[in-house]
């Protein structure tokens, strides 16, 4: 009797595809998951950014001089070739 039973529940399983819909289910749930870890990180990468903003748009508003890069044509250094004689 067990094992018609038994028979008859995988004959059931092997009729439906709610098996192969379920796994197909979490495989994508966990490449969703994954997609989400590398987004958040783009964002928090990005909050610290506009923190690091924030405190320049503060120390503007107390009147100090603008940070940041460097115009490129105060940047310039001399190029030599030179090597020191020995």
């Amino acid at each position: 009797m067990k094992k018609y039973f038994k028979r008859l529940w995988n004959a059931l399983w092997a009729k439906t595809d709610l098996d192969e819909r379920a796994l197909s289910i979490i495989e994508e749930a966990k490449s969703r998951v994954d997609m989400m870890k590398k987004e958040l990180a783009d964002v928090k990468k990005a909050a610290k950014n506009v923190v690091e903003q924030s405190k320049d748009v503060v120390g503007a508003a107390k009147g100090k001089k603008r940070r940041g890069r460097k115009p490129y044509y105060k940047n310039k250094k001399k190029k030599t070739n030179n090597k020191p004689k020995k």
